[in-house]
């Protein structure tokens, strides 16, 4: 088991490191300005994202169709950065303009920026499912939340790493039915790998995983476990619609390229709008999206996007402050900006609107 001295340096170092980054992009930061751009670089933007992940399908749908160039936007340096502290250090730098991570990545700009913004709902869904594989009876599969989390005493469970939204959730699901996962359960640290993942719990290293999807629709797939809690599916009621993919960006960004950032907008809620309107044609970019996943899994997964993905990318105060307490309970977080501090919901909808 990951003993609590062990588990508290390594979320202590965690911390520090995303601090280090953040700071040290303050102190380069070139997005300071606020003076309107003009000419070009009015309508160019810079757009990095954590990685190629299903939270960020509509932006490779916005892309693909042309739903950017239609809205006569630029796209500049498109880096997939690997994690949400380099995300929001490349914000704070202005070495990117708008960026695609989750809330966590948001708030944690927010506590070194203030004028860190999200500006645009990519998921309205914890997107993070607790998988089962065969050392789990699959008897309790339809029982109610908290048999469920009891079966998972004793177990070892599978997650990306420390201080993650994988190990938040077996968190919170422990607290939920009193348990500690310190104590009651043995975390096991996989990186961030799918097919790693998959083989530990194919080959029984791991009884369970807390990853995100579609770790659990390939899984299905390929028979070697189940979705066993998934928050996205309503399994976990506290947690329904909470935002987790998201746009964000600075103040400062707004007030140089509100044009372009609202251009940019416009084209998510095409993207969004064409996911959720067209399963077909949803199946099909999907496919282009993740070229490794085999048929059976994109089509899976469809649906499930399409319950997750928002119909206009506009953050709302009740997903909003689900996302937020969820964070302040794990611990991710611990403390968060109230809904109007962190999202300019009267700008968005003018900027939606055009």
């Amino acid at each position: 088991m990951i003993s609590s001295r062990t588990s508290v340096l390594r979320r202590l170092g965690a911390i520090v490191a995303v601090s280090a980054a953040l700071l040290a992009a303050g102190c380069a930061n070139k997005g300071d300005s606020s003076e309107p751009a003009t000419g070009a670089d009015a309508m160019r933007l810079n757009v990095g994202q954590i990685s190629d992940s299903v939270a960020f399908f509509p932006l490779f749908v916005a892309e693909h169709e042309g739903y950017f160039k239609a809205e006569g936007l630029t796209l500049g340096e498109r880096p997939r950065l690997g994690t949400g502290a380099k995300l929001a250090a490349a914000v704070q730098s202005g070495s990117i303009d708008v960026a695609g991570g989750v809330m966590t990545d948001a708030f944690n700009l927010h506590k070194i920026n203030n004028k860190a913004r999200v500006v645009g709902s990519l998921v309205d869904a914890y997107y993070v499912d607790i998988i089962a594989g065969s050392n789990i009876p699959t008897a309790g599969d339809s029982a109610p939340l908290n048999e469920r989390i009891q079966a998972l005493r004793g177990k070892k469970i599978g997650m990306t790493g420390p201080g993650s939204g994988t190990e938040a959730l077996v968190n919170y699901l422990f607290k939920q039915a009193n348990l500690d996962p310190k104590n009651d359960a043995t975390l096991v640290n996989l990186g961030a790998d799918a097919s790693a993942a998959i083989g530990a719990l194919k080959a029984g290293r791991v009884d369970a995983l807390s990853f995100f999807q579609p770790i659990g629709q390939q899984a299905v797939a390929t028979g070697v476990g189940r979705v066993y809690i998934s928050p996205a599916r309503g399994d976990v009621p506290a947690l329904k619609d909470a935002i987790h993919g998201v746009v964000f960006t600075t103040q400062n960004v707004i007030d140089r390229k509100g044009k372009a950032v609202g251009a940019f907008l416009r084209a998510i809620a095409k993207a969004e709008q064409t996911i959720n309107g067209d399963p077909a044609k949803a199946t099909e970019l999907l496919q282009q999206y993740q070229k490794t996943m085999n048929a059976q899994t994109v089509q899976a997964l469809v649906p499930v996007l399409q319950a997750e993905i928002p119909d206009a990318p506009t953050p709302t105060e009740t997903a909003y402050n689900v996302s937020a307490d969820f964070h302040r309970q794990t611990g991710l977080v611990p403390t968060t900006p109230t809904f109007a501090d962190i999202i300019p919901s009267e700008w968005i909808a003018t900027a939606i609107k055009g």
